[in-house]
């Protein structure tokens, strides 16, 4: 588990772990599928020597809380919270569904200054839609049956793991605290498809944010562990939303895996938040 030094305490109760780094004015980097505020946390340093950064852990995840119902509009308060501590207004970076999560909180009115997303993972083309349904109706029921781990091999399932390979990362991360983590996280991915509107792209919502938005991608799936979806998945999603977002900017990276890359990354989203200031 990722712990975070400092905590703030959500609307509902809810207490939101994270940590804060640098001085300037507020960065709140917002994690996407299966991640306790670890994979966003190498950003940090390339962002804090100009801003205050902040990397949480979403709720249900590492040192965060959790209350029961999940809803939408309890992260978009989480994200609320950590802003008017951060001074009630940041700009926001969200790696893929944390892209999704900015995005729609910019829509309901929270205090965004910019955003930047990386590989937001609607499901955009016909051809997706059957597929993505049936992963949100399995997952669901394995969800409702307390089956963690299953929830976990469907969603690698999905992604392009195969079954030698799922055994393969499952007998390798038991030697370590890796699979029980990815575990203990599972259940956010149920939370993560009623979030990403079961994985469609809301046009209507979207079209209403009116802060300047940088769209990014890291180019055409290349990493074997998402070979299952279209090389261009994330690429059709991002086309799409630098189309219909008032106000975006559309960039492309060479060669980073969907996981951040804080060389390419880190001076891009520099360069971006200093020039909107």
């Amino acid at each position: 588990m990722n712990e975070m030094a400092f905590r703030v305490t959500s609307n509902d109760g809810t207490t939101i772990a994270y940590d804060r780094k640098g001085s300037g004015p507020a960065v709140v980097l917002v994690g996407g599928g299966l991640d306790d505020g670890a994979e966003n946390a190498p950003l940090v340093p390339a962002l804090a020597e100009h801003f205050t950064v902040y990397n949480y852990a979403r709720r249900g995840r590492g040192a965060s809380g959790f209350t029961e119902p999940y809803a939408v509009e309890r992260e978009i308060e989480d994200l609320d919270a950590l802003i008017a501590e951060a001074g009630g207004s940041a700009h926001l970076f969200g790696a893929s569904s944390g892209g999704a999560l900015a995005l729609e909180a910019a829509a309901a009115g929270s205090a965004i200054d910019t955003i930047a997303v990386w590989e937001v993972p609607y499901a955009v083309g016909d051809d997706l839609r059957s597929r993505f349904e049936e992963y949100i109706a399995d997952t669901r029921r394995a969800f409702d049956a307390g089956r963690d781990e299953e929830v976990l091999e469907l969603f690698m399932h999905m992604t392009g793991a195969s079954d030698d390979n799922i055994a393969a990362r499952k007998a390798a991360g038991k030697q370590t605290a890796h699979w029980a983590d990815s575990v203990a996280l599972a259940p956010t991915l149920v939370h993560d498809s009623v979030f990403l509107n079961r994985y469609q792209l809301p046009a209507g919502r979207l079209a209403t944010v009116t802060q300047p938005v940088l769209v990014t991608t890291g180019g055409p799936i290349t990493v074997p562990y998402m070979a299952g979806l279209p090389s261009d998945f994330f690429d059709r999603a991002a086309d799409e939303l630098a189309d219909l977002l008032p106000h975006a900017q559309r960039e492309t990276l060479e060669g980073p895996d969907h996981v951040v890359d804080p060389q390419t990354v880190g001076p891009l989203l520099l360069r971006f938040f200093s020039s909107e200031r």
